[in-house]
């Protein structure tokens, strides 16, 4: 990437790493108000503890939308027709980077249970529930499963 003149890169140099040492780097220079280009990618904490600005251009070496994956729910054959409840509920469960970075960071950097982090999330955005539990109903199916949650949540 130095070398390719498409990313103005001159008079950089690179220099291998962990993920750790990169992220002290980092913080290092941008503490100093130094300028620093690194490899960054999402979901990651990186995202919230630093302003940066990704590079365009990134996608002829790392695949579309910056080498963006996308995550399939996957469920035996047969399943969402049998429990259609559950089936309406994991085709409805969207999650985003923005979501993803400030848990990882709760947890990683703040040292937050996995699960209070995500109830953290679900109670600073509730809207996320209406999405996805919209027509969904309780295990029993005595009523509406937001209902129960966001009083499970204390909502």
């Amino acid at each position: 990437m130095i070398k390719d003149p498409k990313f103005k890169l001159d008079g950089f140099e690179l220099s291998e790493s962990s993920e750790a040492g990169m992220l002290s780097q980092v913080a290092k220079s941008t503490a100093a108000n130094q300028d620093i280009v690194f490899l960054g990618w999402a979901p990651h904490p990186m995202n919230i503890n630093y302003k940066m600005t990704y590079l365009t251009g990134g996608d002829d070496l790392f695949g579309p939308n910056y080498g963006g994956a996308t995550v399939y729910t996957n469920v035996r054959k047969g399943y969402l027709q049998e429990c259609p409840n559950v089936g309406k509920l994991v085709s409805q469960l969207k999650f985003n980077l923005d979501m993803e970075d400030k848990i990882m960071s709760d947890i990683l950097d703040k040292g937050a249970d996995p699960k209070a982090a995500a109830v953290e999330w679900l109670k600073a955005n509730p809207g996320a529930l209406d999405a996805w539990l919209k027509d969904v109903t309780t295990f029993d199916g005595s009523g509406p499963a937001i209902d129960a949650v966001k009083k499970g949540l204390g909502l």
